[in-house]
């Protein structure tokens, strides 16, 4: 790849990538209330909100891998001018990116959230600092059954994980089979162009699920995540071949209702489905329901990805001071996030909040420590590379940046 082989700046990707890490900060909120397993629950868990956390469950986090798959073309297109400028190899940029935060908070972060779901859920008595030497040792006996809490762990990190391995697999498949590249977008350009956007990636995630999901149930452990792998790893790939593919971007755009359309009318299928047979009194659904209801998944995964970038790049391809702020903001207020929300629930519990007064609450007072946290980091320069943000640079360094200064061509900042 030449310099400005893929165009400029992706305003729109940008929006996209805050509003999808932005919904982290609403779903996992709403993890506290519904019946399904997390850290720590409510007293008030239920049902009742589980149709609206399907609204993004199917497709969040592929979109997430789909924007950074995006953003990878355009990091690796400029790898070239950041060797001449002697800043270090793509690889080892992107590791630092990613890997150092990821054991940053696998160590800071993460630990909290862990100690209050066995202080909840198995009645610990421990002090944190007796639960750290259990964590950092890799104790295996905090056990339900033979469910048993694997420490030390990720938890919400697993993305950062993840999105570091594909990356790595992406760079020495590139280096292997470097034709390989211009090949794929040709494929991608032609197929993904006219109905075929829609079409195949669709029949791709449909069928993914239908074989695995049962066999390889997402376990974010990084091993035997078959399924998450298949349909991660694949958008992923599928976001660094749509970067330079024109013709796809254009059918996206112009797919936008009918895509929004059919993902409403999935939506409402999986919410009926999911809302009866989660009754414990309610008979196993047909096998054939069931294969059904995992192609309408696979189906839904990717008609409200498409609604959502197309949507985006015919509104939102414009740059604001509340962009560029966001752009950065945005990485280091999800690595806080999910803590603070165990953390502030927890302590909330002995209130006996309603939840229509404390699930509000637990997102504003979220989203504020989460600012506050982030207008603290990025004015110490030694917590910046812990969180994902470049270091600040002397006067000496900046000297030489604006010596060698080049134009931003894509959304660096995702990640």
């Amino acid at each position: 790849m030449t310099q400005a082989t893929l165009g400029e700046r992706r305003y729109d990707l940008d929006w996209v990538r805050i509003g999808a890490f932005t919904l982290l900060i609403f779903y996992h909120v709403g993890m506290y209330y519904v019946s399904w397993d997390w850290h720590v629950k409510s007293p008030h868990a239920s049902h009742t909100i589980e149709p609206l956390m399907l609204l993004t469950n199917p497709w969040r986090l592929s979109l997430l891998f789909l924007v950074s798959g995006v953003a990878t073309a355009y990091l690796l297109e400029r790898r070239d001018t950041a060797d001449r400028r002697g800043t270090g190899g793509f690889l080892a940029q992107r590791s630092i990116r990613l890997l150092v935060p990821l054991l940053f908070g696998m160590a800071v972060i993460v630990p909290p959230q862990s100690y209050l779901e066995v202080v909840e859920k198995l009645s610990y008595g421990g002090t944190y600092l007796d639960f750290l030497k259990l964590y950092f040792t890799a104790y295996h006996g905090f056990c339900r059954g033979s469910d048993c809490l694997i420490l030390p762990t990720w938890n919400h990190l697993w993305f950062v994980a993840y999105l570091w391995v594909y990356t790595v697999v992406l760079y020495l498949a590139i280096r292997a089979l470097p034709a390989a590249v211009k090949w794929l977008r040709d494929v991608i350009d032609e197929r993904l162009s006219g109905v075929g956007v829609l079409v195949w990636p669709i029949l791709f995630l449909a069928i993914a699920r239908i074989a695995l999901i049962s066999t390889y149930p997402p376990n974010h452990a990084l091993v035997a995540d078959w399924y998450n792998h298949l349909t991660y790893g694949m958008t992923f790939l599928l976001g660094f071949a749509l970067a330079g593919s024109p013709r796809p971007w254009i059918a996206i755009e112009r797919s936008r209702w009918i895509a929004l359309g059919l993902a409403i009318l999935g939506w409402a299928f999986l919410s009926a489905y999911y809302g009866f047979y989660s009754d414990d009194l309610a008979p196993a659904p047909p096998r054939m329901l069931i294969l059904f209801q995992r192609a309408v998944f696979g189906a839904e995964q990717w008609l409200a990805i498409v609604a959502v970038l197309g949507f985006a790049r015919r509104h939102l391809s414009h740059d604001n001071a509340a962009r560029r702020y966001l752009t950065a903001a945005i990485f280091p207020v999800y690595i806080l996030h999910q803590t603070v929300i165990v953390v502030v629930a927890h302590a909330l519990k002995p209130a006996h909040l309603s939840p229509a007064v404390e699930g509000p609450l637990l997102v504003l007072v979220t989203a504020a420590a989460c600012f506050l946290g982030y207008e603290t980091i990025r004015r110490v320069n030694i917590l910046r590379p812990v969180f994902g943000l470049a270091t600040l640079p002397t006067s000496k360094s900046l000297a030489r940046q604006m010596a060698h200064r080049v134009p931003h061509l894509a959304p660096q900042d995702v990640q």
